[in-house]
């Protein structure tokens, strides 16, 4: 779960109010000033589009189920060459927001995969903005390596004609 106290680039919540009882459908596309945030945020080259679909569903409870995915282009530093890299970030998510979610955790050991996320509901205010954020976080390549690029590595101590240590204990064993 993400401090809710921390300010992120897409500011895109929803109200309560506003979920009708069949349900709200919605798509949004990220302005370039809210590209251009991420891209800072997620130490990205550029943010070059991001959409977002999704559904909110009123849930048991009092709750809102919020489900959808992201399709985001974007480019990322080559880990070896600093040369920018294309990639495409495709990801879903799945969250039920709960006025009561941080009291709900569950004693005992439990299952991480087969639990829901559960997130707060704040001020009855549903954000969508911070889980599109996160998904498109957790999608990124954590290793982007641009085509054919290779790391070569040298240790400049053998390099120098250094003796291994362990070739001197075998002169002295002989």
């Amino acid at each position: 779960m993400t401090d809710t106290t921390v300010r992120l680039p897409l500011d895109w919540r929803i109200e309560t109010t506003a979920v009708p009882e069949r349900g709200l459908k919605g798509t949004r596309t990220a302005t370039e000033e809210e590209r251009a945030a991420l891209a800072k945020a997620l130490d990205l080259v550029a943010c070059d589009a991001l959409e977002a679909s999704y559904q909110i569903s009123p849930a048991a409870g009092g709750g809102y189920r919020l489900e959808g995915g992201i399709d985001a282009a974007v480019t990322q530093a080559c880990i070896i060459t600093l040369e920018p890299v294309a990639g495409r970030v495709a990801e879903s998510f799945g969250v039920e927001f709960r006025r009561d979610a941080e009291s709900e955790a569950p004693a005992g050991d439990i299952d991480i995969l087969s639990s829901a996320d559960l997130e707060p509901l704040i001020d009855d205010w549903i954000d969508v903005g911070r889980i599109v954020y996160e998904a498109l976080s957790a999608g990124l390549d954590p290793y982007p390596r641009k085509e054919g690029a290779e790391f070569e590595w040298s240790d400049a101590k053998q390099a120098e004609g250094k003796a291994n240590p362990f070739a001197v204990l075998k002169k002295l064993k002989d």
